[in-house]
């Protein structure tokens, strides 16, 4: 999980946890969100657009090359995305968290269908 407001990756880390599901992170910065990826491990990757002094398109360029799902959590439209991340699927904030367990679970099966 990608996300730099500390509340919100709290509380996302809680519900996720909840349903069984083993949380990576949360990193706040593009660094350690790369440190994350690199070191194996993340089957699907939640990312928050805005990481307050940088985007984390880089992440997501990154997960996109070694082919691990993932979506964009964000307060931004998503034509503001990057060309190449436009099919990458959104979850606009504010948003609840059974949207985002909902969410991760697809990503889990489209992981599983690889």
């Amino acid at each position: 999980m990608v996300e730099d407001e500390y509340f919100i990756a709290s509380d996302l880390k809680r519900a996720l946890e909840a349903e069984g599901m083993v949380v990576v992170g949360p990193a706040g910065r593009v660094d350690d969100a790369m440190a994350l990826v690199d070191r194996g491990g993340v089957d699907v990757a939640m990312l928050d657009v805005n990481l307050g002094s940088a985007m984390c398109f880089p992440v997501a360029e990154r997960l996109a090359a070694l082919g691990i799902p993932f979506l964009f959590l964000t307060g931004y439209d998503g034509w503001t995305l990057p060309e190449p991340l436009r099919d990458v699927p959104l979850l606009a904030k504010p948003f609840n968290n059974n949207a985002v367990v909902a969410a991760v679970r697809a990503l889990c099966d489209m992981e599983e269908g690889r």
